[in-house]
């Protein structure tokens, strides 16, 4: 990646992705800042000679790269996420328990009252299907109904 550091090897790198022919690269250089740009390019293994001896981007530099990135296993309830939604719910009720206590912590500060659409509100940022989430949260007693009925809030011994 230190190929990319030159502004003339980023502005070649960029045009020959695009599908420029080499003649074409960097037209407004002088030929020896080209030819160097072009250079580079190649020996870093960013570009390549096609069959018709052009100039294509590479598509293997970037996943012998990744290959050589061991990906990282997500761990807790990031397991069951993606992009900060639920994914999956787990089929460990232990595991489940913990996603959706960080649910409810992250959704619904401990001193709130809220009405059920604005329980739906907040739950629409980690499902689609809230009415589901909401019933996990109630039958795992990290949400209850008020007395009345008409609102919900985190029990008292979950705000601590």
């Amino acid at each position: 990646m230190a190929a990319l550091a030159s502004d003339d090897a980023r502005t070649a790198y960029a045009q020959i992705v695009l599908g420029a022919r080499p003649a074409d690269v960097l037209p407004d250089v002088k030929e020896q800042r080209r030819d160097k740009a072009m250079r580079v390019l190649l020996e870093a293994g960013l570009v390549e000679t096609t069959a018709d001896g052009g100039l294509g981007a590479s598509g293997t530099i970037f996943r012998d790269l990744l290959s050589q990135q061991p990906r990282q296993p997500k761990t807790g309830v990031a397991r069951f996420l993606r992009l900060g939604r639920i994914d999956r719910y787990p089929s460990s009720l232990s595991e489940r328990r913990e996603l959706l206590a960080w649910v409810a912590a992250d959704a619904i500060r401990p001193d709130e009252v809220l009405t059920e659409r604005q329980v739906n509100d907040r739950l629409l940022n980690y499902t689609d299907d809230v009415v589901l989430l909401r019933r996990y949260l109630v039958d795992f007693g990290l949400l209850e109904r008020t007395r009345s009925g008409s609102a919900y809030a985190r029990p008292a011994a979950d705000a601590s």
